[in-house]
Formats: structure tokens, sequence, C-alpha cells
């Protein structure tokens, strides 16, 4: 794979966490619906008194901190990998919205094809 291929799925996969940061950020109410209940009502968020605006700001941090982690190009193998995971897992507990989150399996494996790739290439 070229460094531009591989520089151009790394900026596909930083804007699938830039976008919903920034939704996050100018939205929170139309974005909280993707929160899993098992995360947004968790007992130990209840009693450190993280309310749901707070969790969405944390959400929001970690996409903006995996965005910039893929677009630096630094062991990208760790990024990738939650990548894939992160969006793999939102497909999961949102499973009743695919018509609108079937993208994120294509992004996940996006993820998981830039991961094994042959490093030697980039």
């Amino acid at each position: 794979m070229s460094r531009t291929s591989s520089l151009l799925l790394r900026i596909a996969l930083a804007f699938a966490f830039l976008y919903p940061a920034y939704g996050f950020w100018k939205h929170a109410d139309t974005w909280i619906g993707y929160i899993p209940s098992v995360l947004k009502n968790a007992d130990i968020l209840v009693r450190m008194g993280i309310s749901q605006n707070i969790l969405l700001l944390l959400i929001a941090g970690f996409h903006i901190l995996i965005a910039l982690w893929l677009l630096s190009g630094w062991r990208l193998l760790i990024p990738l990998l939650i990548s894939a995971v992160f969006l793999g897992s939102i497909v999961y507990f949102n499973f009743n919205q695919l018509d609108v989150l079937f993208r994120d399996i294509s992004l996940a494996l996006v993820a998981l094809a830039l991961a094994f790739a042959p490093k030697d290439r980039y």
C-alpha cells in the first residue's frame, strides 16, 4: 500500500471520529442516543457524579484523541485496532439503527485492513 493510500484512508477514519466529536459538542441532544444505555446509566458514573453531558464531552475527547493519533502516523497499530473495536461496538450496541450506522462496518474493516497491511510500505 502506498503512503498516499494509507494517508487517505487514515484521513477518512479520522474524519469518522472528528465529526461525531463536533456533533457531541454542538448538538449533544441529537447524539446522546448513540451512547449505549449500559454506559449512560452505569452505577460508577452516577456515583462519580458524571452527567450525560460530561460523558458526551469525555467521549468527544476520546474521539479527538483517536483522530489525532491516526493522523499522526505514530504507532498506528494501536489506534487502528481501537478504531475497529470502537466502530464495531457502536454498530453492535445500536444495531436497531443499522440503516444509519452501516458505514461504520466499512470503516471498521478499513481500520483492520490498515492495521494488518505490510508495515514496510508506510
